[in-house]
């Protein structure tokens, strides 16, 4: 057979079209398979993404209450300690004034 027979030129064509088909179901398929698979992944990472973001809440909230009890802690303990302050600057007042009567009385 010669190549300017029309079989033969039937038979390439044919041959090409299977090649290109295949080919493109090839690439089609291909393409599935990756969206899917990035699909997937973004599935799997959301989902992490938002056990961590939980789990750091949760320790973030454990610590700002550890934190605001013992900032409330401080502040009456240092509340206390002003209250006593104040009592002994008036009782240390009475004193002085008690003492400047009684040195300029007896001037």
């Amino acid at each position: 057979m010669t190549m300017n027979e029309p079989q033969v030129w039937t038979l390439i064509g044919v041959f090409g079209a299977a090649l290109l088909g295949g080919f493109t179901l090839v690439a089609t398929h291909f393409g599935r398979v990756v969206r899917a698979e990035i699909g997937r992944l973004e599935g799997t990472l959301t989902g992490k993404i938002e056990a961590l973001d939980g789990r750091l809440s949760g320790q973030i909230e454990a610590l700002d209450g550890k934190l605001s009890g013992q900032i409330e802690a401080l502040d009456a303990h240092l509340n206390g300690r002003i209250d006593i302050l104040d009592h002994r600057f008036d009782t240390l007042d009475k004193e002085v004034s008690n003492l400047a009567t009684k040195v300029w009385r007896s001037s």
